[in-house]
């Protein structure tokens, strides 16, 4: 484990809580600091309290989308400039073209990541 990894923050946007555990158990085995957020209402709180230097991001969130988020996001300059890594089981449906303006570096397939897709998803952003 590097000593970046341990001061380097990761904010994950997931609103299924077993995911988003086992999310933040294999980063913070990473060596990486993790906060979870529920809902796109919580993680913009979390982004001004935690400053995250990497956002895991739920396409399809309880309540708001994960668009409202991006839009919310890319509208300062500083939260325009935390990459993000949508991690879906929309995946095989979207292309990173598309959502490249929003801030997205990768796309993970929910249906077939393995937890060490998910440590070098954010290891390739950083």
């Amino acid at each position: 484990m590097s000593v970046a990894a341990q001061q380097q923050s990761v904010l994950i946007v997931e609103d299924d809580p077993w995911l988003a555990e086992q999310q933040a158990r294999t980063l913070d085995k990473a060596g990486y600091k993790t906060t979870v957020s529920p809902h796109a209402i919580a993680a913009i709180s979390a982004v001004d309290d935690v400053h995250p230097d990497v956002i895991i991001l739920d396409v399809l969130l309880t309540g708001n989308t994960a668009f409202a988020l991006l839009h919310e996001l890319q509208s300062y300059g500083d939260t325009g400039a935390i990459p993000i890594v949508l991690c879906t089981n929309l995946a095989a449906d979207m292309d990173i073209a598309d959502v490249r303006p929003y801030g997205v570096r990768r796309i993970l397939d929910k249906t077939t990541m393995e937890p060490d897709d998910l440590i070098a998803a954010v290891r390739s952003v950083l």
